[in-house]
């Protein structure tokens, strides 16, 4: 009797601890992913992991998904290339996880993609550009708005805004890092050189650990290039955005495709420095990109922002964080299962409703049309973050349906630094 009593003291215990589901409770659906919480892409990870631990919270608060508790997993690639296959094993084979998202950012996407590939993996990506020029996986998804022609569209508007000077541009120095996010497109920057008649004066890759660019800007500054593009990563981007501050390049117009600029800490950090770079971006304060639910959202995001230590503001990467799990849940959903191949069939054939608006996957996973933004940052004093809020800081250039109201394309570059 004292045993049975004991088992019956036990059971109720059990019941009455924090987490302990009872019994018949539905299993969890597990998310599984691998995040950079720490290296070079922390900076933009860190957030997006926030913003998608919001999601879960209220995916949960409104049921689940399929009646079932939703849980995301998921491991810190360190940023390093590397480390993503042995952890999507992990997620796999040991986790048991029913579905996977991508790590953030192109160099960290690639090394999935084999795995993805060989288990017949629904792979939905985050901020990866030109994954599946190479690969043509079927069931290949981005989170990012580049269109099918993936290469070109980051730096279209880059070119678009300096075609607009008078007199026009005549030469081009390109610097890259060498990595694939930065060769991708440093190669769509020189189609664009092509088709506007532009001849490259100076066109060189560094390796992506490089700290230093003052000698390299000097070389880039004696080739005496009317336009400088730039596409870097976030740490080599903030060394090459002061090391032109440094040096004083003169240029008509310097930016290009400048990963971390989009950061409110990074921003914060530069202050004026930024002045007059015209550069890529994804979304922006503008109430031309204020789609259903993006209020709601920066709220419970900003709220959280400080006790986290990231990012906060959360413009650039945790929208698209966010968004990336509506688009899944959206799928999920629809075809009440978790099987891979039905999702991606779901995917390819209808619209997905999301905080950052409503858009199609085209053939090869990406966007069917292009939403890239080309911004100069103008008019930034001090390093105070309320400016930052201000959509007066960012003035759209590209595309027409999204340039800002009265936009003004300061230049030279010696101008605008200064204005």
């Amino acid at each position: 009797m004292m045993r049975a009593l004991g088992r019956y003291f036990a059971a109720i215990l059990l019941l009455a601890l924090p987490g302990a589901a009872p019994a018949g409770a539905a299993e969890p659906l597990k998310i599984g992913f691998s995040m950079s919480l720490t290296g070079g892409l922390a900076v933009n990870g860190k957030p997006g992991l926030l913003a998608m631990q919001i999601w879960e919270q209220e995916i949960n608060a409104k049921g689940g998904l399929l009646g079932r508790p939703v849980q995301l997993v998921y491991y810190d690639d360190q940023s390093n290339p590397a480390n993503v296959p042995s952890l999507y094993g992990k997620l796999l084979d040991v986790d048991r996880v029913d579905l996977v998202v991508s790590p953030y950012a192109t160099n960290m996407v690639a090394p999935l993609m084999p795995t993805a590939m060989q288990r017949g993996l629904m792979v939905l990506s985050l901020f990866a550009t030109a994954i599946n020029d190479e690969f043509h996986y079927g069931n290949y998804f981005s989170m990012l708005p580049l269109g099918p022609n993936t290469k070109l569209e980051n730096s279209r508007g880059f070119f678009e805004a300096a075609m607009t000077m008078t007199p026009k541009p005549e030469t081009v120095a390109i610097l890259a890092a060498d990595a694939e996010y930065a060769q991708n497109t440093a190669a769509g920057a020189r189609v664009h050189v092509k088709e506007h008649g532009l001849r490259i004066v100076y066109d060189k890759s560094y390796p992506p650990s490089t700290v230093e660019f003052s000698t390299t800007l000097r070389a880039v500054q004696a080739a005496n290039p009317d336009i400088v593009f730039v596409a870097a990563y976030p740490a080599d981007a903030v060394a090459i955005v002061r090391a032109a501050n440094e040096i004083g390049l003169k240029t008509r117009q310097f930016g290009g495709t400048m990963v971390g600029l989009q950061s409110t800490t990074i921003r914060m950090q530069l202050g004026p420095l930024l002045n007059g770079i015209v550069s890529q971006d994804w979304w922006v304060p503008s109430p031309k990109l204020i789609f259903p639910g993006m209020t709601a959202f920066l709220a419970a995001y900003q709220a959280k922002a400080a006790g986290a230590g990231v990012d906060p503001l959360g413009y650039f990467i945790p929208p698209y964080a966010y968004a990336r799990l509506q688009v899944l849940a959206e799928a999920v959903e629809a075809t009440k299962t978790v099987d891979q191949a039905k999702l991606g069939a779901w995917l390819h054939a209808n619209p997905v409703h999301t905080i950052i608006g409503d858009f199609r996957f085209g053939p090869e996973g990406e966007w069917a049309a292009p939403r890239v933004l080309t911004l100069q940052y103008q008019g930034i004093k001090g390093n105070d973050i309320e400016q930052f809020r201000n959509v007066g800081t960012y003035v759209v250039l590209h595309p027409s349906e999204y340039r800002s109201p009265d936009a003004k394309f300061i230049y030279p570059y010696d101008a605008a630094r200064q204005n």
